[in-house]
């Protein structure tokens, strides 16, 4: 179960493998400081509170004008954010409850524990500040120990073996089918894209976390997805060159899949066809564009 959950909010692209890297590292580091946890955590929470303000704009707006088709895809936005937040919450109870049984041997899932636990706080979905609020960020160290094998004797009378109900599947329930088809076509596009031993979460993280958030907050991208159409966005010059960028800034996270992208104007072109498509590249910028539109006229 911990493995399934970790596989669930891995495939969601919210976050990469560096900055929970990051996050475990400094946690676990006894010359850490304070502002070093807390410049790890700001820019992950920051974009994510970020998506769930412009979509609660778009929304508003959409339901403004009675386009429900939109209004109904900016909620299924903030649906998942907090099914997100949900999950995380979920692998942290189930993590801090089995590691004091089972030793998993993989330094990667008590990585997230620590990333998640420290991340969940940070995000007050609907009470948003202008800056994230890290006042609940608080570096502290923690050290494992094995205190042996102890005996559980679980029944009244300490005699015979007594085995507890397994636990059901965790988590706060299945990501919407929709947002589940589009994920399977971005990985079965990237597939045959990048050449080396790459699992389907490294490649989803690569196109659907990594590239498509840092092109997001272009704002030049998020200007013409604004006045133009989906047709006439996709030949933007502009377009190639934040792509260009995008991996260039993702090279120190993803060496290898940046490296290859870099190198091959047929990948390039591969990864832009799968962030104009499932990825929804375009639909994001718009709907930052819209958010941004109603925020100017809020006079809140």
């Amino acid at each position: 179960m911990v493995l399934d959950l970790r596989a669930k909010l891995d495939a969601n692209g919210y976050y990469d493998d560096f900055e929970v890297e990051r996050v475990a590292k400094i946690e676990t580091d006894p010359s850490a400081t304070q502002a070093r946890l807390s410049s790890a955590m700001a820019p992950v929470a920051d974009r994510l509170l970020k998506r769930y303000r412009a979509a609660q704009l778009a929304r508003a707006d959409a339901l403004g004008s009675g386009d429900e088709p939109v209004a109904q895809a900016q909620k299924d936005i903030m649906d998942a954010l907090q099914l997100f937040k949900g999950d995380m919450g979920a692998y942290v109870r189930l993590y801090a409850f089995l590691s004091q049984m089972i030793d998993y041997g993989n330094t990667d899932i008590e990585k997230r524990f620590i990333f998640y636990k420290r991340l969940i706080p940070l995000l007050e979905f609907g009470r948003e500040r202008e800056t994230v609020d890290l006042s609940k960020v608080v570096l502290t160290h923690h050290t494992l120990r094995s205190a042996g094998r102890q005996p559980m004797n679980l029944r009244d009378d300490g005699k015979g073996d007594y085995r507890l109900p397994p636990m059901d599947a965790m988590g706060t329930g299945d990501v919407q089918e929709k947002e589940r088809a589009l994920l399977r076509e971005i990985i079965e596009k990237v597939n045959g894209l990048f050449a080396g031993q790459l699992t389907d979460g490294d490649q989803l993280q690569y196109v659907n976390g990594a590239l498509r958030e840092k092109m997001l907050e272009n704002p030049t991208l998020i200007e013409q997805s604004a006045s133009n159409s989906k047709e006439q966005f996709a030949n933007s010059p502009d377009l190639r060159e934040a792509l260009t960028h995008a991996i260039m800034d993702a090279l120190e996270a993803h060496t290898m899949m940046s490296s290859q992208a870099l190198g091959s104007e047929r990948i390039r072109e591969g990864l832009l066809d799968i962030l104009l498509g499932p990825a929804q590249l375009y639909e994001g910028l718009r709907a930052q564009a819209t958010g941004a539109d109603a925020a100017s006229r809020d006079p809140g």
